[in-house]
């Protein structure tokens, strides 16, 4: 079966560049980014595990520990932080998985469809796993899922802008519009009634349609920043 928001993320153990975990554990009480790459040494992927690299602060500010995946072994992740570093200018310090037997690909359902008319079934190719994000909570529950096909970097600013909402709406009966950043409007949640708004809200809001009600984002600026 899919995985689907709100389902219990999987738990399982792992080889990574920082030793063996159990992923539950090694969560914690914090949040969690899980994402895999389709192959060390190619150039998307190194753009994009330096870029993490680089804003891992600020996903650590937010209490949110990030791990990488592939399926190439601990070795081979290892040798490549080198060009990482080298071409990027910042080592990954969070782990990287070895998934060399596709167990956790699988079951996140992180590889791509099998290839028609060969007998194996799967190939080198669709062995890569495909850009795929998995952000977990505190609960171990699956807050929201991303797949980019390999040939599309990702964009880890707005996952980070996405980390912001989820955990401010996570605490707060709001609701983030299209395009939200850090202390912009919010939207007050349609289950909370006038009555309780004036309650949570003392300061008032804008009614644009019964449904839409804007109001200044609850303690200004959710995550640090």
């Amino acid at each position: 079966m899919s995985l689907r928001i709100n389902d219990t993320a999987p738990d399982f153990q792992a080889m990574t560049t920082q030793g063996p975990i159990r992923f539950h554990e090694w969560i914690g009480d914090g949040w969690a980014i899980l994402f895999s790459h389709p192959k060390d040494f190619t150039p998307v992927c190194t753009t994009e595990l330096g870029y993490m690299a680089k804003i891992e602060p600020e996903f650590a500010k937010r209490n949110t520990k990030l791990i990488g995946l592939s399926v190439d072994p601990v070795e081979s992740h290892k040798a490549w932080a080198k060009d990482i570093e080298e071409t990027q200018g910042v080592q990954p310090k969070y782990p990287i998985i070895a998934d060399s037997d596709l167990a956790i690909s699988k079951t996140y359902n992180m590889l791509p469809a099998d290839e028609p008319g060969t007998a194996e079934g799967r190939t080198a190719t669709t062995n890569a796993t495909v850009r795929s994000v998995f952000v977990v909570g505190p609960d171990k529950k699956i807050k929201m899922m991303l797949t980019y096909p390999m040939s599309t970097g990702r964009n880890f600013d707005e996952i980070l802008r996405a980390l912001d909402s989820m955990q401010l709406t996570a605490t707060c009966k709001v609701a983030t519009p299209a395009n939200w950043q850090q202390g912009d409007d919010v939207i007050i949640a349609p289950s909370v009634s006038d009555d309780e708004a004036k309650g949570m809200f003392p300061e008032g809001w804008k009614t644009l349609k019964p449904y839409l009600r804007m109001v200044k984002q609850p303690g200004g600026q959710a995550g640090p920043r």
